[in-house]
């Protein structure tokens, strides 16, 4: 369902704190969409600056999610490695209304005619 400019991907109730999901983009690259356990939402493209693993496969610590192929620290907010390791993953904006996790459209689709 789409809402505006914001798609509407699910209830927030499908993603337990400390864990993410994947949501697959036709035509464009797979998007991780991870709970903190504190609650917060956060969206990130599914590949790892370093090697390409799964972000979503990773350990939600924090604001953090760690690579699961070479513990790179990635933070969830700006998607920048942490600490010595170089590299930057695109972070998908996203908002939570109403029960319900909505990621920017054009973000995840491009500028394709709807």
């Amino acid at each position: 369902m789409m809402t505006g400019d914001w798609l509407d991907i699910g209830s927030v109730d499908q993603i337990t704190p400390g864990n993410a999901r994947t949501l697959p983009v036709l035509g464009g690259e797979e998007i991780a969409i991870f709970r903190t356990t504190s609650g917060d939402f956060h969206a990130l493209v599914n590949r790892c600056p370093h090697k390409q693993g799964p972000l979503s496969q990773g350990i939600v610590h924090g604001g953090v999610v760690t690579c699961p192929l070479h513990n790179w620290n990635i933070s969830l907010k700006t998607g920048e490695a942490l600490g010595e390791d170089k590299g930057c993953v695109p972070v998908i904006p996203l908002k939570v209304d109403a029960g319900r996790i909505f990621l920017l459209r054009e973000a995840v689709i491009g500028k394709r005619a709807a």
